[in-house]
């Protein structure tokens, strides 16, 4: 009897799961709608988004949750952003990037639809306000020329982060070519190669003293240095000069030249995908109706954000757009006019091969016995990847001529060095690291102090200069002391960035890091990422 009811109840449910199929191919079979969807539907809403827009996600997921559904939140760069949605889109429904101009430069022009603007975040400069006044900046109207006139002169020099990997970076540049080049009504490509517009760009980025890949590390590599700029969003200008204040460290004063500055408009908007479930695009325009609401827009302007282009909607909160700094949201800003997407590849592979400050990296490699097998075969593809022309320059990462490379092999003690005068010339330097033997113990130490005795010698005016540390291990000879004299006390400019494989000690790499204002990168789950990542801070 038990076995009869077993088999009864097995037919039950397979009944149960017949009748379920015909009704999802009577109301979805035609839709395209994949089977998963309606089989274990989680009700969650996928949103990418710049890391500009962090401060906002409890806010966001909060108000999905009263609504009945989950927010889930991915961040990324503004221009990996762009990568990752041409490569596959599939597991987004909605974007929130910093600058509508990155939506332009997407594969497929329809992918997007129902963008709006959210709030206003320019770009600008900051200088040290003893500095400006120095300058003669301070309660002055200014021209680009002004800024590029201190540079060229001598008188200023700032950090800021990638062109290339950033959109301040990319931005900042484009509003400055725009500037220099007149603030055309539209800019051709023709136009890119003046010489006069070019020698003034040369000028502008050799004020270069610092790189970083990414706008967060950008205010920790300031606030951890000696700088007299920097160029990032005007609201994390804001965040940055409370905590200098707080410290007792003098505040920047921004700068907003008349003739036009990067301004972000951070769009919201829905990822189509060819979906036809009209439960998420309602979902989608219930999130950007709230994110445009007075009540987000109101906390919105407290973290330093604009709600237009002349300012604010509430009355100014002097403790957030602080007049002493330069703030004025009495002003309407003049945006720059963003060029075709045409003109913008062309400008930035123009700024890559001759406007970019030249760089001299030094890597140290470690070839220790415990990176025989599988870890030096994956070390040499890396390296051959980040160092190869053409492969490096699909992601925008190639060396120019100009560039300067150099390599420091090392175990137990310095192994090779060997090195090339030209960024673009690396056939002997990759087929030298494919020579490459793994044998003997492990000393970051060494490796990284003759990294900076050749370094020392460079012109900080003409060359921003590099370390980069990949170890697979911890350090068995040699000492941190060693190395920590080369910078207390001295006015050593050099960072060194760390890249952590195997079993590689993170606490000995985050103290160089923390002595020489540099970075840890994670290789352990993959080497090629870690040194694609690190070449954007140099």
């Amino acid at each position: 009897m038990k076995r009869k009811a077993k088999v009864n109840n097995n037919i039950k449910w397979f009944w149960i799961v017949v009748i379920f199929f015909a009704i999802y191919l009577f109301n979805y079979g035609s839709s395209g709608n994949n089977i998963t969807s309606v089989l274990f539907n989680d009700n969650t809403f996928r949103i990418i988004a710049s890391t500009s827009t962090k401060s906002m996600d409890d806010e966001i997921i909060s108000y999905a949750k009263k609504n009945g559904f989950k927010v889930e939140i991915e961040h990324y760069g503004d221009l990996d952003i762009v990568d990752i949605l041409n490569s596959d889109s599939s597991d987004y429904d909605a974007v929130w990037i910093s600058n509508s101009i990155w939506l332009y430069m997407l594969d497929n022009s329809k992918l997007t639809t129902d963008s709006k603007s959210i709030v206003i975040d320019p770009v600008v400069m900051g200088i040290q306000k003893s500095k400006a006044k120095e300058l003669g900046f301070i309660d002055k109207e200014l021209y680009n020329k002004d800024i590029l006139k201190a540079i060229q002169d001598g008188k200023l020099k700032y950090v800021m982060a990638s062109v290339t990997q950033t959109n301040t970076g990319a931005t900042t540049y484009l509003s400055f070519l725009n500037s220099l080049a007149g603030s055309p009504e539209i800019l051709t490509e023709d136009m890119l190669d003046d010489e006069k517009l070019l020698d003034d760009l040369k000028a502008f980025f050799k004020g270069v003293e610092r790189v970083s890949g990414d706008e967060e590390y950008l205010e920790t590599m300031y606030l951890n240095g000696k700088y007299d700029a920097m160029i990032n969003y005007e609201s994390s200008m804001i965040e940055l000069n409370k905590k200098l204040v707080q410290e007792g460290k003098e505040p920047l004063y921004l700068i907003y030249p008349i003739d036009g500055v990067a301004i972000n408009d951070m769009p919201f908007a829905y990822i189509s995908n060819d979906k036809t479930d009209s439960d998420n695009k309602e979902k989608f325009d219930l999130l950007q109706s709230y994110l445009r609401s007075d009540e987000v827009i109101s906390k919105m302007e407290k973290l330093g954000y604009r709600s237009w282009y002349g300012g604010i909607k509430d009355d100014v909160d002097t403790n957030v757009f602080n007049p002493e700094w330069g703030i004025d949201t009495s002003k309407y800003l003049k945006d720059m006019k963003y060029p075709s997407k045409s003109v913008m590849t062309k400008a930035l592979n123009i700024y890559i091969e001759t406007l970019r400050k030249p760089t001299h990296v030094v890597f140290c490699l470690d070839v220790s016995g415990s990176m025989y097998g599988d870890g030096l075969s994956e070390l040499q593809d890396a390296m051959s990847y980040i160092l190869d022309y053409d492969t490096a320059s699909k992601d925008n990462i190639q060396f120019s001529q100009k560039d300067k490379i150099t390599v420091i092999s090392f175990n137990s003690d310095i192994d090779r060095v060997f090195d090339t005068k030209y960024g673009n010339d690396t056939k002997s330097v990759i087929q030298d690291i494919n020579s490459l033997w793994a044998n003997g113990g492990t000393n970051i130490y060494s490796p990284t102090i003759k990294a900076l005795e050749i370094l020392k010698k460079e012109n900080l005016n003409d060359y921003t200069t590099t370390v980069i540390l990949m170890t697979d291990g911890q350090s068995n000879n040699g000492t941190f002391n060693d190395l920590s004299r080369y910078y207390v006390g001295n006015e050593l400019n050099i960072p060194v960035y760390g890249i952590t494989f195997g079993d590689s000690s993170e606490f000995q790499l985050q103290k160089i890091a923390d002595l020489t204002n540099g970075k840890i990168f994670d290789g352990k789950s993959g080497l090629k990422q870690a040194f694609k990542e690190v070449r954007s801070y140099n």
